[in-house]
């Protein structure tokens, strides 16, 4: 599900918010969009994913990394032609690229979650 979400923000920053607000604020708005609705599913599928505490919780999170991070790379070079470069470019913060934040709210998302659920 975090894949369809992720995809449709996609098509949705590059057909909505990048021909109104340009490139680097769409990149922006994106972004927070996209890490917004990945905490927002996680909060509400927490009880069916079920870690078994926080421990737990960061190992599932870091296997949605992982597995965010290959299909980001992979498919977005070998299936769609990105070159590395045009790849690594979303997650250089010195440029005000602030793409970093999807991997590590990704990371985060499911011990917040727990920690939402359970409060």
């Amino acid at each position: 599900m975090l894949a369809v979400v992720a995809v449709a923000n996609g098509i949705f920053r590059n057909t909505v918010i990048t021909p109104r607000f340009g490139e680097h604020l769409a990149h922006i708005v994106s972004t927070i969009l996209l890490c917004s609705f990945i905490f927002v599913l996680t909060v509400v599928f927490i009880r069916w994913i079920a870690p078994q505490g926080s421990h737990e919780a960061l190992l599932i999170g870091l296997f949605w990394v992982v597995l965010t991070l290959s299909f980001e790379f992979l498919a977005g070079h070998y299936l769609f032609g990105h070159t590395w470069q045009k790849l690594l470019a979303d997650y250089n913060v010195l440029r005000g690229r602030l793409w970093i934040l999807v991997p590590l709210v990704t990371f985060l998302s499911p011990r917040w979650a727990l920690f939402v659920r359970v409060a």
